[in-house]
């Protein structure tokens, strides 16, 4: 596989080759940074995690050099940091049993660039060496903009492909922003229940931003466990853990349909759901 950048990388954990790796792949990830996967695509990673006939392949499409770090990181290079947080995204994909991890060494400048062709060309190449059934990406209604970003690249690769080679689901999910406000008929929810063990050994693996002051372990577990709690105020809870997403699949079917638009009519029915029930109590 050809990719852009000198420094991409694809790692296969098992040493399968890698057409074969990339072939087998039933549900594809594609994240903006070290760690995004293994918060957002959980469920696909749970999912596929020992099972033979289901492979879970990850895709990173920063390089890490512009990570936050304090603590013994406080002094690291861009190129030091980088080195960190890609180790640390090879050794997630050796605990998860990902089929493959492909990091594309993009700097976080160049992924805001929406009408960046290289990488969009790139995203493309994957999803036709792979042909996920299952895609989990970012959500447009996140609030950090290089994931916003990486997941109009994603819309955008999948457009390009033929009908037949398109993903079944295409999930957003939830990172730095809750998907709890979409409301419930349109909520995407997605059990991660049980697995606690490999769930903190995949997300404790990123010692460059726990330590640095970011728990994002036990945060995303936290989020887990209430999203499975507050889902629903009138029956007693039917999951542990759930992680929340989008169905992003009209965003593919629609072509003229943009990613604001898409965003705007969830927001919208959110909206209209809260003045509603107000509504049906007020004096």
């Amino acid at each position: 596989m050809k990719l852009t950048k000198d420094k991409a990388e694809i790692l296969i954990p098992d040493g399968t080759d890698v057409a074969t790796a990339l072939a087998q792949t039933t549900h594809l990830g594609i994240g903006a940074h070290q760690d995004d996967l293994e918060l957002m695509a959980q469920h696909g990673i749970l999912e596929c995690f020992g099972i033979a006939d289901k492979w879970f392949t990850g895709v990173t499409c920063t390089d890490g050099s512009g990570s936050p770090r304090a603590g013994v990181y406080a002094n690291y290079t861009d190129d030091q940091m980088a080195s960190v947080r890609i180790e640390e995204q090879r050794t997630a994909a050796r605990i998860g049993r990902y089929s493959a991890m492909i990091q594309l060494g993009y700097p976080s400048k160049d992924i805001k660039q929406t009408g960046n062709a290289e990488i969009q060309s790139d995203l493309s190449t994957i999803l036709a060496a792979t042909c996920p059934k299952t895609l989990y990406l970012h959500n447009p209604a996140d609030k950090h903009a290089t994931h916003i970003a990486t997941v109009i690249h994603a819309i955008r690769a999948i457009r390009k492909l033929p009908l037949d080679k398109r993903p079944d689901k295409i999930y957003g999910c939830e990172v730095w922003r809750s998907l709890d406000w979409v409301p419930d008929g349109i909520k995407v929810v997605l059990d991660v229940s049980g697995r606690d063990n490999l769930k903190a050994a995949l997300a404790g693996v990123y010692d460059s931003q726990i330590a640095g002051g970011k728990r994002y372990d036990s945060a995303s577990m936290g989020r887990s466990q209430a999203n499975a709690t507050y889902l629903n105020s009138h029956g007693v809870d039917k999951m542990e853990s759930a992680v929340y997403a989008m169905d992003l699949t009209a965003l593919i079917d629609n072509p003229s349909l943009s990613a604001t638009d898409f965003t705007m009519d969830l927001i919208d029915q959110f909206r209209k759901d809260v003045i509603e029930r107000i509504a049906a109590l007020a004096e």
